[in-house]
């Protein structure tokens, strides 16, 4: 009896231990993959006489590199480039606009599903949080602080 109560816990712990492997990799290979960025995006939501886009592309398993920009009357008025790198086991969000000597660095804070994820730098006034996410194939982000938030909406173009 003794024997087979001690081959029961071990299945058990075993059968735990395996479960618990399970969890951490779908949790590590769902922080990997920002693959549902890439391509060429549309702003839907922008005012009057201007058009923004983001493009995106996947360098390597570590690195997505994008650039932003809005054009108003022909002439580009706004532009920033944007990576998404991993060091350390650790993601961060680097933008750099034409202004800026070294790109501003947003820590990753979360991902709450395999397609959203928000970053976070606390040390500057605007933004201090940005937020991605794919909602019913769309691109959809917001740049917030404690006070303002601007909500983007991009379609896939191309």
């Amino acid at each position: 009896m003794k024997s087979n109560l001690s081959l029961i816990v071990l299945v058990l712990v075993l059968s735990c231990n395996q479960n618990n492997k399970t969890k951490e990799l779908q949790k590590s290979e769902t922080i990997e993959n920002f693959d549902w960025l890439t391509g060429k995006w549309k702003r839907l939501n922008e005012e009057a006489g201007k058009e923004t886009f983001e493009n995106w592309n996947k360098i390597n398993p570590n690195e997505y590199s994008g650039i932003g920009f809005t054009i108003k009357n022909g002439d580009t008025i706004n532009q920033e480039k944007i990576k998404l790198i991993k060091s350390n086991e650790k993601w961060a969000l680097l933008v750099k606009t034409p202004d800026d000597k070294e790109p501003i660095k947003f820590k990753m804070l979360e991902q709450k599903t395999p397609t959203e994820f928000t970053c976070v730098n606390d040390s500057i006034d605007f933004p201090k949080r940005v937020q991605y996410w794919s909602e019913g194939g769309k691109l959809k982000a917001k740049v917030s602080n404690d006070k303002i938030q601007i909500p983007f909406e991009f379609e896939k173009i191309k």
